[in-house]
């Protein structure tokens, strides 16, 4: 069974910095694409940011020059950097592998940004 296990959120003054890592069970080849999604109480799931295929990689507006999302293939592993951190940014975020017509979802880990 295949699981996608996040870590690295926690709490964070404004302008600093944080790296999630999703840990993948299994052979992250495979998967067509990798994503950071997040999430606040009462409100949508959205992309954060997305790696697909061969390295091609897109973002949220609201994140582009401070997010960047990245796989190491040798740990089945998927980081997201995140940098110079805002109060809008704190949410649950989510990993989310797709594997041909299968959607796989991480537990989450809580980003809080507040002084």
């Amino acid at each position: 069974q295949v699981q996608l296990v996040e870590s690295g959120g926690g709490l964070v003054q404004p302008g600093g910095s944080l790296r999630l890592s999703c840990a993948v069970s299994g052979n992250i080849n495979s998967f067509s694409s990798m994503g950071w999604y997040r999430q606040n109480s009462g409100k949508q799931r959205d992309l954060v940011a997305r790696v697909i295929g061969g390295g091609l990689t897109n973002y949220a507006d609201s994140v582009k020059g401070r997010f960047t999302i990245s796989r190491d293939n040798a740990k089945n592993t998927v980081y997201l950097q995140m940098n110079n951190l805002k109060p809008e940014d704190t949410a649950v975020y989510y990993c989310k592998g797709q594997r041909l017509v299968f959607t796989y979802w991480g537990q989450g880990t809580q980003v809080t940004v507040s002084s």
